[in-house]
């Protein structure tokens, strides 16, 4: 897999993944228009929509309505170090959800493949690399 990241301008920060531009962008209190999510909300966002995938799948493969189920995401932050401590997810069903099925569709949604990364998480590894000269004249023919 293969993402490129790209700054297309003020504190934008874009990336090109499969044909997707994933747009994110910074709030006005940190110097820029909040014309996109910042790249935590998407990571946050992440998590729960993830999440709510393995919901609707296990709802899916039931024929359960999954039109009136969703999920409420609560993030607590340390709050002498300001990182997230805790994310809570909290599955709102509807009246006619079936009883037998609740604690079933939490464990489909501890399935999320974001959160098993969260909890083995990879080494990132980040380093420089000087484009060559050829690439770069390849990109003004």
């Amino acid at each position: 897999m293969n993402m490129e990241v790209v700054f297309p301008g003020g504190k934008r920060v874009d990336a090109i993944y499969k044909d997707f531009t994933i747009k994110t962008d910074q709030p006005p209190s940190s110097g820029d228009k909040g014309a996109y999510p910042s790249p935590f909300d998407l990571f946050l966002a992440s998590i729960g929509t993830c999440a709510g995938f393995y919901v609707l799948s296990f709802c899916q493969q039931r024929n359960i309505p999954a039109e009136n189920i969703r999920l409420k995401i609560n993030i607590e932050r340390d709050k002498n170090t300001h990182m997230v401590k805790n994310i809570n997810i909290n599955i709102v069903l509807p009246s006619d959800f079936p009883g037998k099925y609740e604690k079933a569709v939490v464990r489909a949604a501890e399935q999320c493949t974001v959160k098993k990364h969260l909890l083995n998480p990879p080494a990132i590894n980040i380093k420089t690399e000087m484009e060559k000269e050829e690439e770069l004249e390849s990109l003004y023919e």
